[in-house]
């Protein structure tokens, strides 16, 4: 027994990278590197690029902010430092194992300010209801202000869907499949998990009272306020990225959301930080806006990349600072027994 769940927790680490992996190799088998230390060396503005990583962080503050704020209903009170440092730590463990940093930013709350696991769980769970409603209006609201620009640009070029189509290879509609099963095998796998909960009455309700706190949130304009912040944030960490490169840096803003959707959606895939995925889904979308197939990929390589270090360097930070700060005494009244 012990046995098959070694197995079965090996493959749940070993399975996201090796898809990330096999996608990322046929991306960048015939991968020019020399051309990638060129870009890196004087082929890109790295003003632009500095100038976004702000927002990378500011993201991931407010969703610090918002995360505590929802957590009050429910009587607890972490601290503004664990939360973030919580966050933080998340982020950069999911790189390693994807969507482990939900549960472990939830055991830090408990470990450091002793906020109960199961109620903090619940609020990551409505934070992720709140953040998919925020996606889907997002997408939907870019299908609808692109639609007159892709009529525009059929009747222009003369370009029909069949030709469109023409311009993905073999290969890449098998990625595009692999992708949408590897999806809908995750999704499968979370609701079998879910069954879990019902094996503890108290479990559940405290779960549940997590995820009903949205109902008692003070100041719900701060919240929506907290939950826009957080994508408006995350976009332009992404779109200021496009001046660094002179083959993205004139394309609208609308192609850069559109680019930001699709590559949002491409992460559901369970690899680390979407590696694979997210390059092949933006790389796409910018080679449907005329970037060159090269020049895509390069683009998706190193902003991913950077991105990334942004995301293990706060993941450093933050196990530095918890390692130095004092776990949060509970009162007296909550240590001692009731007689």
């Amino acid at each position: 027994m012990e046995t098959t769940k070694i197995i079965r927790n090996a493959l749940k680490i070993a399975f996201p990278l090796v898809l990330g992996g096999l996608i990322l190799w046929w991306m960048y088998r015939d991968f020019d590197w020399e051309g990638l230390w060129a870009a890196l060396e004087g082929g890109m503005d790295w003003t632009w690029m500095w100038l976004s990583m702000p927002f990378g962080v500011l993201a991931q503050v407010l969703r610090a902010l918002r995360w505590r704020q929802s957590l009050e209903p429910l009587g607890e009170r972490p601290r503004l430092f664990s939360c973030m440092n919580a966050v933080f730590l998340s982020y950069a463990s999911s790189l390693v194992v994807p969507r482990v940093g939900e549960v472990l930013r939830c055991g830090v709350l408990k470990r450091y300010d002793g906020t109960v696991f199961t109620k903090a769980l619940g609020t990551v769970v409505t934070e992720r209801m709140v953040d998919s409603l925020v996606m889907l209006l997002l997408s939907a609201l870019t299908v609808l202000l692109q639609v007159r620009v892709f009529a525009v640009f059929f009747q222009e070029t003369g370009m029909s869907f069949d030709a469109l189509a023409g311009r993905f290879s073999a290969a890449g509609y098998w990625v595009t499949a692999a992708c949408v099963v590897v999806l809908l095998a995750f999704l499968w796998f979370l609701a079998k998990r879910l069954e879990w909960f019902s094996h503890t009455r108290s479990l559940l309700q405290n779960v549940a009272d997590g995820v009903l706190s949205l109902r008692s949130v003070r100041h719900i304009p701060l919240y929506v306020f907290y939950s826009l912040g957080i994508w408006v944030a995350y976009f332009l960490h992404f779109y200021l990225t496009f001046y660094s490169f002179p083959y993205t840096e004139n394309l609208d803003v609308m192609s850069a959301l559109i680019a930001f959707v699709v590559g949002s959606f491409a992460v559901l895939v369970p690899t680390p930080n979407g590696a694979g995925p997210w390059h092949f889904a933006v790389k796409t979308i910018l080679v449907l806006y005329g970037v060159s197939e090269s020049d895509g990929v390069m683009f998706v390589l190193i902003v991913h990349t950077l991105q990334t270090l942004l995301v293990i360097l706060l993941g450093l930070y933050a196990t530095v600072a918890l390692a130095c700060t004092r776990r949060r005494v509970p009162p007296v009244a909550e240590m001692v027994p009731a007689v």
